[in-house]
């Protein structure tokens, strides 16, 4: 019929979108490249902040000093162009839906893409340096910290990565409720498990410590009573209207 699209249209307006998304990553990142090792130093500041006098970061590989900014540098390109990838994924499922299709699910795309630049924030401003600092005062007497820079960005894009995913769990709660695969009393007998869970899941996503996963499991499942809380008065008010 006239005016429908074929699948071989969606492919292509799918394809499309995602050059343009990766040309924004590149627009983003050229512009970033002459500035690589600054912001190395604003990425590794919440290590460099508490290394003793007689420590450093080191790099252990020939080629670490210059891929390790430039890999840093692209991340954060990624890192700020979410949105507008988000912007691209939107453009194409909306046209799809219904007016209140297209409400209910802008809220959750833009809830998702805030609370995980939240995750993200709060690993770096909170975590790291509570991470860190254990760290470097439980090391014993006569052992000098030595971070190569190549693991250390391994770990803490580990660990944007374990807590961007994690805060995205009130909206994976709201969900299961809203759409009725769940509820919230069902949930709610469920705590004693889920805890166990958070346990299990930042054992899992978070690099081999214990302080790492302990401070990631704790807010998961404080993000878990947040989405609980939600759903109770959201779907309480949907069943009231």
């Amino acid at each position: 019929m006239k005016g429908e699209i074929s699948f071989l249209d969606h492919i292509k307006e799918l394809r499309a979108r995602l050059i343009k998304s990766l040309i924004v990553i590149g627009i983003f990142f050229i512009p970033f490249i002459p500035f690589a090792n600054e912001i190395y130093l604003l990425v590794s500041s919440p290590l460099q902040q508490i290394l003793p006098a007689n420590s450093s970061m080191i790099a252990t590989e020939v080629a670490s000093p210059f891929v390790a900014p430039l890999k840093i540098s692209f991340f954060v390109s990624l890192f700020f162009s979410i949105p507008y990838s988000i912007i691209q994924i939107w453009g194409f499922v909306a046209p799809g839906m219904y007016q209140d299709e297209k409400a209910f699910a802008f809220g959750i795309f833009l809830s998702s893409l805030v609370l995980f630049y939240v995750g993200v924030f709060f690993s770096f401003f909170v975590i790291l340096p509570l991470v860190f600092n254990f760290f470097t005062s439980s090391a014993p007497e006569g052992i000098v910290l030595m971070t190569d820079i190549s693991r250390y960005l391994d770990f803490i894009f580990s660990i944007f990565f374990a807590f961007g995913i994690s805060f995205e769990i009130p909206v994976l709660i709201f969900l299961l409720c809203w759409t009725g695969i769940s509820s919230v009393e069902s949930l709610a007998l469920k705590r004693p498990y889920v805890l166990i869970t958070c346990f299990i899941f930042g054992m899992i996503i978070t690099p081999p410590d214990v302080i790492s996963q302990i401070l990631l499991a704790l807010p998961a499942y404080l993000l878990f009573e947040v989405g609980l809380l939600c759903s109770r008065i959201f779907i309480q008010e949907k069943k009231i209207n």
